[in-house]
């Protein structure tokens, strides 16, 4: 079985961060570790409170898996801070690490703040040029960008902008608010500097929407280290996380998350099901 290691925050509530990432690595049959940056008191409704580990703890948990687990891919989700950035970064370097994929978490879905503002120009200096993919939302690619929030910019024009800052491939979620495209469609732009590919899908009116991006780039990572081509990683992640979205129930009183098991095999959940009940008449 391949491995995949997550480097992100804690989502107390399940949905989003390492939990997401590691259910999102188990169904698509991938050893998922982790190495948690952040442990967030979360919930459906919100963020309630963040504790940022320090850069050193990061440091010291990357060095314990590394030296022992060859991982074929890797993600970053919740970094925090530029401290934690950097060190990420050189880790990184540091093991000669390959096919990685980063989310850069910067505003978590009920609005509140995830990054430092400082850790933005780090992103792009010290861990972009490593990465094989960066999967921005819409807002954090104009974020990064430089570009005002509330601006309708081109998927096309913020691609190119990005696949400065040194990744292979840049994937823009450009959700169903994408400028010119129908309401009923949900369109990501993936470039890798020379080649625009799109990958539509329906959008799914709904508010159970939470851990979206941390689930596709986990997608995205698995199968990477499972060996697919990048474009097929990707088509792949998206049909995944489209049906999630989908397929999700409620979980709380909030924006529940999506359902990563979504697709899991019906007859091994039907054959539980049947040795639940031996079990229980036994």
């Amino acid at each position: 079985m391949k491995k995949a290691l997550t480097i992100a925050g804690s989502d107390s509530g399940g949905g989003a961060g390492i939990q997401a990432d590691l259910k999102t690595m188990t169904v698509h049959q991938v050893y998922g570790a982790s190495v948690i940056t952040a442990v967030t008191a979360q919930n459906t409704r919100g963020v309630q409170g963040v504790k940022t580990l320090s850069a050193e703890a990061v440091a010291s948990q990357l060095n314990s898996v590394l030296r022992d687990i060859k991982f074929s891919a890797l993600k970053t989700g919740m970094l925090a801070n530029s401290k934690i950035i950097e060190q990420v970064a050189q880790k990184i370097k540091d093991y000669s690490l390959k096919n990685l994929v980063v989310d850069p978490v910067m505003v978590a879905t009920s609005g509140d703040l995830l990054l430092k503002k400082e850790a933005v120009e780090t992103y792009k200096e010290k861990l972009f040029p490593l990465a094989e993919i960066i999967t921005p939302n819409l807002h954090e690619a104009r974020l990064l960008a430089g570009t005002e929030a509330d601006e309708d910019i081109d998927l096309y024009f913020l691609a190119e902008k990005l696949i400065t800052y040194g990744s292979r491939y840049v994937l823009i979620k450009g959700g169903h608010s994408s400028k010119g495209r129908p309401a009923d469609k949900a369109v990501d732009l993936l470039y890798d500097g020379s080649q625009f590919i799109e990958f539509e899908a329906e959008y799914i009116p709904t508010n159970n929407t939470h851990g979206t991006g941390c689930t596709l780039s986990a997608a995205i990572a698995s199968n990477l280290a499972r060996g697919m081509e990048m474009e097929k990683a990707v088509g792949k992640a998206k049909e995944f996380i489209t049906g999630a979205i989908k397929n999700s129930f409620n979980v709380g009183q909030g924006n529940s998350p999506v359902n990563h098991c979504w697709n899991l095999n019906r007859g091994v959940l039907a054959g539980l099901e049947s040795l639940t009940s031996v079990t229980a008449q036994s």
